[in-house]
Formats: C-alpha cells, sequence, structure tokens
C-alpha cells in the first residue's frame, strides 16, 4: 500500500513538473512570438521579427506572419487572459499540491484545448493553395506544422484530466468540497 501511494504521488509530482515548464516556457514563447501577431512591429528588435520570419517560412506557418482574424482574436485572449496565468500556475505546480490552482487550471485548459481545435482543423484541411510558399502544401508540412501545434492542445488535455481525476487536486479525494460543506440533512 505504501509502495503505491508513494508511486502515486511520484507520478502526480512528474506531472506537476511537466506542467510547470510547459507554463515557465510558454512566457517567453507568447512575449516574443505570439503577441508579435497583433501588437505593431517596432515593439520588437529585429532579431525577434527575423525569428519570427524564420519559423514561418521554415515550418510553413502562415497564421503567424499573415494571421487570420480569428487566430488574432487567439492571439489577443492568450496575452490578456493566459500570459498573466503563466507564472501563477507555474509557482502552483513547482510548489506542487496547491489545491486552489484546481479552478483555474480547469478553466485555462478548456479555453486553450477549444481553442487548438479550429487551429489544427485550419493547419490540416484550409485549402492553401493560394498561400503558395507560406503554408503546408503537402501532407508531410500540414502534419509537422499540426505537431509543433499539438503539445498546446495535448498539455492543458493531461492538466484537465489531472485536474478532474487525480486525489491530489480533485476535492472530492480530499474531502473539501462546496458540496459537502453546505449539504444539509
Amino acid at each position: 500500500m505504501f509502495v503505491h501511494c508513494l508511486a502515486r504521488m511520484n507520478r502526480i509530482r512528474l506531472l506537476e513538473k511537466i506542467f510547470a515548464f510547459y507554463f515557465i516556457s510558454h512566457i517567453p514563447i507568447t512575449l516574443f512570438i505570439d503577441l508579435q501577431t497583433v501588437l505593431p512591429g517596432y515593439f520588437y528588435p529585429e532579431a525577434l521579427r527575423d525569428l519570427l520570419q524564420w519559423y514561418s517560412k521554415e515550418f510553413k506557418d502562415p497564421m503567424l506572419l499573415h494571421p487570420p482574424e480569428w487566430f488574432k482574436s487567439f492571439i489577443v485572449c492568450e496575452g490578456l487572459l493566459q500570459l498573466p496565468f503563466f507564472p501563477i500556475a507555474a509557482y502552483a505546480f513547482l510548489k506542487g499540491s496547491c489545491h486552489w490552482i484546481r479552478t483555474p487550471a480547469i478553466i485555462y485548459s478548456t479555453h486553450v484545448a477549444t481553442t487548438l481545435i479550429p487551429i489544427l482543423s485550419h493547419i490540416l484541411f484550409h485549402n492553401s493553395t493560394v498561400e503558395r510558399g507560406w503554408s503546408p502544401q503537402t501532407w508531410q508540412e500540414r502534419w509537422m506544422l499540426a505537431a509543433i501545434y499539438a503539445p498546446y492542445l495535448f498539455v492543458p488535455v493531461l492538466l484537465l484530466f489531472t485536474m478532474l481525476l487525480s486525489s491530489t487536486y480533485n476535492p472530492a479525494k480530499f474531502g473539501n468540497t462546496f458540496l459537502n460543506k453546505t449539504k444539509k440533512y
């Protein structure tokens, strides 16, 4: 029993470290790459603008250089809503077992997972023949670009299931639910 409990704690701790790394790494990506799609170019040094150009050409990602309006709305949400959450979540998962992060993590993960569905659908199914050179033309190029975006779906879904199913974060498991406090007999 003790060994099983220890193994479960180690799995949760590993997931917490993955989540912390995800949120820490997302801060510079959002600030230095993603927000270039909605902020004026003069906000960024030439080296960062060149990095975005290189990435977009190398991986045939037209959404960052010539973003559709719906994609810009996702980036605005990322900058205004998600970016302030990243250091808070990183702190909570580095520290570990912070039960208070559960609800914000559920909100974050469902929001991000929901936005990745149209992004991945656009990558895989959009007729990009008019955007030659800037967008994926072959299935191999489409799958490569989808693989770059996939962790931003996979990690939030993993985070969501961890928050919902883990005895470490599920309040029903540690006996501190709102329903238990308000239930009258």
